[in-house]
């Protein structure tokens, strides 16, 4: 009997966090939770990273994922938001690991997470969101996009797994760095993605 795979995707934030994790039933994905670590509120900067910590240790306590994947920390020209997004993330895997001995982690880049997802690496948050629901047949509405990036995470950790042939050809390469050329340029569209990709869309 397959062992049972339930995944967790956090979108690291400064001020949300948003996670989503996910169940491998019959090779399907299903969705579980989603939600959003909210910290917009709180002032002091250390202090937010206590409040990630926290949470995010909780939530592996409480739903154990077998896998746990992050989005890469996005290389842009604010050096000071990149610090603070990596301090986020680094506390928020810190977290993983004090909560599990032996959870598995992965990390991608937001495009190939894009790219996974809707065909498309540069996709927009609220195209992401919308083939979330159309891949887990769900109609979720969040307040914050910030739900539907972490969930998009998980779902990318799931369709690099179960693709033996990124496995074997391009799985280090992917993960963390972006991907190929393709996950970086991404398809002319994702419209054309989703009817060239039907098995992806849960009716």
């Amino acid at each position: 009997m397959t062992a049972p795979v339930r995944i967790m995707g956090i979108d690291p934030g400064t001020n949300y966090m948003g996670y989503g994790i996910i169940d491998i039933v019959g090779g399907k994905p299903q969705a579980v939770v989603m939600g959003e670590i909210d910290m917009h509120k709180i002032n002091d900067a250390h202090q937010k990273l206590r409040y990630i910590f926290e949470r995010v240790r909780n939530l592996t306590q409480q739903y154990q994922p077998t896998e746990v994947a992050f989005e890469s920390p996005f290389f842009g020209t604010n050096v000071q938001s990149m610090l603070k997004l990596g301090r986020a993330q680094g506390v928020a895997i810190a977290a993983v690991l004090s909560a599990t001995e032996d959870t598995p982690i992965s990390e991608y880049a937001p495009t190939r997470i894009k790219q996974a997802i809707t065909g498309r690496g540069q996709a927009s948050k609220e195209q992401v969101a919308t083939m979330i629901n159309a891949i887990l047949g769900t109609d979720y509405k969040p307040r914050k996009l910030d739900a539907t990036d972490g969930t998009a995470v998980a779902l990318c950790h799931w369709f690099t797994l179960s693709n033996t042939l990124t496995q074997a050809t391009a799985g280090q390469k992917r993960k963390g760095l972006g991907g190929d050329s393709k996950a970086r340029k991404g398809s002319s569209s994702w419209e054309s993605f989703v009817r060239s990709n039907p098995e992806r869309v849960k009716r």
